[in-house]
C-alpha cells in the first residue's frame, strides 16, 4: 500500500488556501480521481464518460475548492454533477442514486470555517480504503497525470443538480417509521450554519413536528461557530427556554448528531448507540447481535448492552473504520462517541439526521421521553483532554509520557482505560482516561497531558518533531 501523507482519517483536511488545502492541490486531486475513474471505466467496459457528484458545506472557501476540483476532473475527461450545499451523507446517497462513479464532499466537518477538506466516496457510497487513497497520492505526484490530456469532445462537462436537497429529503425520512408522525412534538434543531440548514428543518416539519430552527443562516464564516454538535450547550438553552421536547444538534456537514432531552441534557453518540441497539435487538433487526464502535467509546456502553445480549466491538478512531468493520462482519449498527452513527439499513456513512429520526422513532413508538431513553446507559467517569501540538513524534519514543501512561494504567487496573493518540484531522494530541472515580481520572489525565506536552516540546526544540 502506498503511504498516505495528504489523507487523514477523514479525507484531506487543513487550513483553506494553505497546503494541502490549496486550489493547486485540489486541481491535482481532481485529475488523479479522474485518472482512476477513466481506468476503471475502461476496464469495466462502460460507455460514455465517468461522472462525479460534488457537494459541499457552507464555508466561503468551498467555492475555490469546488471550482479547482471541477477543473481537474474536466481536464481528465470526467463529468461533474454539482449538488451545492448538502450533508455529507446526502452526497453519498446521490452518488449511488445517480449511478455516479464517485462522490466528492468539500467540507472540514466540525472544524472552524478557516479549514476545509475533501472526502471521497466510491460508486457504492462508501469511503475509499486506505490503499486507494495511497494510490491517489502517488498519482498526484506522478507524471502519468500529465499524459492524460483529452481534447475536443473528450473534455468533461459540469452541471448543477437542481433537486439535490429534495432527493435527500425523501431518502432520509425512511429512517422514521412510516406509521408514526412527530405531531405534538416541539423539536429544536441546530444546523451549525452548515450543510443541513435547509433540509433538516424541512424534514422535521414534514414529519409533523413544530420546529424551532437555529444555526440556519450561513454566511460562509459562521459554520460551527459556538453552535452545533460540538457546542450542544447553545441549543440546550433554547430547549429549556422554548419548552422543546427534543433538541437535535448537527455539525457542519451533518454527518454527526448529538441529541438533547427535554431538560436540555445531552445524549452523546454512545447513548444513541445504546438506545438504537436495544430497540433493534428487541425487534430482531440487530444483525449479528452486536454493534461496532471505537476505542474512545465509554465503558458504560458495554455495561448497558451486555444484559441485553448485545456485544460491542471496538476499532480505531474514525467512522470509516467503524463502517469497514460493519461491512466485513455484516452488521448494521455502529458509531462513535462524537456523534457519528451509522445505520447501514438507511445510509452508507454517518448521518446525523438519520440517527436523530431513528431515535425519535423509538421515543414516539414507545411513548417515552428522551430522558428515559438516555438513562438506559450510565457513563463511566471519563476525561478527554485535547491540545494543539507543534510536532507529532512517535508516542512510543516519548519516555516521560510513556511512564505517566504506565503509572495510570497500573492505578486503574481492570477498572479503567487510558488512550493517548494524535488527531487524524488536526494538529492535536488527545488523552482519554476512564475509570471508577472522576477525581482519579482527572488527576491521571492531567499528569499524562503535562508529560506529553513536555516531551513533545523538548523534541521539537531539538528539531526532532
Amino acid at each position: 500500500m502506498s503511504e498516505r501523507r495528504l489523507f487523514g482519517t477523514d479525507g484531506v483536511r487543513g487550513v483553506a488556501n494553505r497546503y494541502p488545502m490549496t486550489a493547486e492541490v485540489a486541481l491535482r486531486l481532481g485529475r488523479a480521481v479522474g485518472y482512476l475513474l477513466r481506468r476503471e471505466h475502461a476496464a469495466a467496459g462502460r460507455a460514455g464518460r465517468p461522472c462525479v457528484v460534488i457537494g459541499k458545506d457552507t464555508r466561503v472557501s468551498g467555492y475555490m475548492i469546488e471550482h479547482a476540483l471541477v477543473a481537474g476532473l474536466c481536464s481528465a475527461g470526467v463529468d461533474s454533477s454539482l449538488a451545492g450545499p448538502l450533508p455529507t451523507p446526502g452526497v453519498a446517497f446521490l452518488t449511488v442514486s445517480r449511478r455516479a462513479d464517485a462522490g466528492l464532499v468539500i467540507s472540514a466537518s466540525h472544524n472552524p470555517f478557516e479549514d476545509n477538506g475533501v472526502k471521497i466516496f466510491a460508486r457504492d457510497g462508501y469511503k475509499l480504503p486506505d490503499a486507494l487513497e495511497g494510490e491517489l497520492e502517488a498519482l498526484m505526484e506522478s507524471a502519468a497525470l500529465d499524459e492524460l490530456r483529452p481534447t475536443g469532445e473528450g473534455v468533461g462537462r459540469a452541471a448543477r443538480i437542481s433537486d439535490a436537497v429534495g432527493r435527500y429529503n425523501v431518502a432520509v425520512k425512511a429512517a422514521f417509521p412510516q406509521h408514526l408522525t412527530l405531531s405534538g412534538l416541539r423539536v429544536a434543531v441546530d444546523c451549525a450554519h452548515g450543510a443541513a440548514y435547509k433540509v433538516a428543518p424541512e424534514v422535521l416539519a414534514e414529519l409533523g413536528a413544530e420546529v424551532i430552527a437555529v444555526g440556519v443562516s450561513p454566511n460562509g464564516l459562521n459554520i460551527n461557530d459556538s453552535c452545533g454538535a460540538t457546542h450542544p450547550e447553545a441549543l440546550a438553552e433554547v430547549v429549556r427556554r422554548e419548552g422543546a421536547h427534543v433538541g437535535v444538534c448537527l455539525d457542519g456537514d451533518a454527518d454527526r448528531c448529538i441529541l438533547l432531552d427535554e431538560r436540555g441534557e445531552a445524549l452523546d453518540g454512545d447513548q444513541i448507540l445504546a438506545v438504537l441497539a436495544r430497540a433493534l435487538q428487541a425487534q430482531g433487526r440487530l444483525r449479528g447481535g452486536r454493534v461496532v464502535t471505537t476505542v474512545m467509546s465509554n465503558l458504560g456502553l458495554e455495561a448497558a448492552l451486555a444484559p441485553l445480549g448485545v456485544g460491542v466491538e471496538r476499532v480505531q478512531v474514525g467512522d470509516r473504520y467503524v463502517v469497514a468493520r460493519m461491512r466485513e462482519a455484516g452488521l448494521n449498527l455502529g458509531g462513535e462517541q462524537s456523534g457519528h452513527t451509522i445505520l447501514q439499513d438507511y445510509a452508507t456513512t454517518g448521518d446525523g439526521l438519520v440517527a436523530a429520526l431513528a431515535v425519535l422513532g423509538v421515543a414516539v413508538g414507545e411513548g417515552r421521553p428522551l430522558s428515559a431513553l438516555g438513562a438506559e446507559m450510565t457513563r463511566f467517569p471519563q476525561v478527554l483532554k485535547s491540545f494543539e501540538v507543534a510536532g507529532r513524534p512517535p508516542l512510543a519514543s516519548l519516555a516521560g509520557a510513556q511512564r505517566a501512561i504506565r503509572e495510570a494504567e497500573a492505578a486503574l487496573g481492570t477498572r479503567g482505560r487510558v488512550l493517548v493518540r494524535y488527531s487524524g484531522t488536526q494538529a492535536m494530541a488527545r488523552v482519554m482516561v476512564e475509570g471508577p472515580a472522576l477525581e482519579q481520572v482527572e488527576g491521571l489525565a492531567a499528569r499524562i497531558s503535562e508529560a506529553l506536552v513536555d516531551d513533545i516540546s523538548a523534541r521539537v526544540a531539538r528539531g526532532e518533531g
